[in-house]
């Protein structure tokens, strides 16, 4: 990584003075443009993500006799919808501000098989992997029942390949669970703030389970290199792979079918905003592209981080992408959402979708509880602390409204908008855990 001059990057960018200062900030994004320009950047296109769709409907029979929690949704891995109405009146009361519109929750969190958003691109990731060795050797064309791929000689075939993944917890709980099913040997390497009982899980399906010291980045190179030195090894690179994008970009036309389920509107007079929490950037940029080609310029897309771990913001708005880590303005990348834990982002997706994200804001831990609280008592939904995140975004909007003039988005415009809060996990807990999170929300 080349030198960075710190001094001049200070000054060249105010806000990082304040990040280093563990204060919550907000940095709505200049470079932001339409979507018609800002595709011209993503290098992927629209027949990318209805090629994942397809690929997600052929695997339906299979989910629905491996998984029989995915039965209800015909074999599709989705979540519900739903508005949060007394949340809303909790956070208003709580903050002292009122902000228009309907308060929404997308319960990724809860997503079958793993309970949380990465079962989007990690399960996809896998199946886009299993469908081409198969096709390859001749066992498998498209227009077979997918229910093949459930047999102990499909089962055997897969055990000859190896796929190994670094991660904070979640995408290896994904990756695991799905490989495990398909009978492929699956190795995830975890970084220090994993949680123990995502690890015990992995380990009681067979998944070896690498344990490290370190972060985030450390388990991902960990995980590189050992696919290197390792026959039939397929590492999946969360930092810059284009599958696991792809899959959680699916979400788009998925959430526009369960708002005209809702009869929700999004138009120019009826704007949608979205906020998602962001670790390394892949979910929450896979998904932003989706929404982006569902509905255009009328969705805005916020990213929220943890103040000890803002990599994306840091990244995006200096320019260095992945060339710069939290670490290297003195951050020490510890935070209870341990799925936001990533000390420097994917350089793919900053890059791809920068001129397409609204805008950032970091949130404290202290007030990842406290919401994670706030929330189970006004709805009794539980979740993780990270995913939270995206909780604090309705009230940043409106009480610094940067944002809002810059867009001309008028009160009208604002009193039918929608704002989306992503969950992205906590559905598989554990109940003792769960206690210990809520024990910590100070209200």
């Amino acid at each position: 990584m080349p030198s960075i001059d710190m001094k001049a990057l200070c000054q060249r960018y105010p806000l990082i003075q304040d990040m280093c200062e563990l204060r919550e900030v907000t940095w709505y994004n200049p470079e932001m443009t339409s979507m018609e320009e800002g595709l011209k950047h993503v290098g992927l296109e629209q027949d990318h993500v209805t090629d994942a769709s397809q690929r997600l409907k052929r695997f339906a029979p299979f989910f629905q006799q491996a998984f029989p929690e995915t039965q209800a949704s015909k074999g599709l891995v989705e979540s519900e919808l739903v508005e949060i109405e007394s949340m809303k009146s909790r956070l208003e009361q709580h903050y002292h501000v009122t902000f228009p519109g309907r308060l929404l929750l997308k319960k990724d969190s809860h997503l079958p098989i793993s309970g949380s958003i990465k079962a989007r691109g990690g399960i996809y990731e896998v199946l886009v992997l299993a469908e081409k060795l198969a096709i390859e050797h001749g066992l498998l064309s498209q227009d077979d029942d997918y229910q093949l791929l459930l047999s102990d000689d499909f089962k055997q075939f897969f055990s000859r390949f190896t796929i190994v993944v670094g991660s904070t917890g979640n995408l290896g709980m994904s990756i695991g669970l799905i490989g495990a099913k398909l009978g492929f040997a699956v190795t995830v390497h975890m970084s220090s703030d994993a949680r123990s009982w995502k690890k015990n899980k992995l380990r009681n399906l067979g998944v070896n389970v690498v344990e490290h010291q370190q972060d985030y980045s450390v388990a991902v190179d960990n995980a590189r290199e050992q696919s290197m030195g390792t026959e039939n090894c397929y590492f999946i690179d969360d930092e810059n792979s284009q599958n696991l994008f792809l899959g959680y970009s699916v979400a788009g036309e998925r959430i526009k079918a369960q708002l005209d389920d809702m009869q929700i509107k999004v138009d120019k007079d009826h704007p949608l905003f979205v906020y998602l929490p962001c670790g390394v950037g892949g979910a929450p940029g896979g998904v932003t592209f989706g929404l982006k080609l569902a509905f255009g310029d009328n969705v805005h897309c916020i990213f929220a981080e943890p103040t000890h771990s803002p990599c994306m913001l840091l990244g995006v708005m200096t320019g260095l992408h992945d060339q710069i880590s939290v670490q290297d303005i003195g951050l020490d990348n510890k935070t209870a959402a341990d799925g936001l834990a990533v000390g420097r982002p994917s350089g793919f997706v900053g890059k791809a979708m920068e001129r397409l994200i609204s805008g950032y804001y970091t949130v404290s831990d202290e007030r990842l509880f406290q919401l994670l609280k706030l929330l189970a008592e006004s709805e009794g939904i539980c979740l993780e602390p990270s995913a939270l995140a995206g909780m604090l975004g309705p009230i940043e909007l409106v009480t610094n409204d940067q944002y809002l003039t810059r867009q001309n988005l008028s009160s009208t415009q604002l009193n039918n908008a929608t704002h989306i809060v992503w969950a992205t996990g906590g559905g598989l807990v554990p109940e003792n855990e769960m206690k210990q999170f809520l024990a910590q929300g100070h209200i």
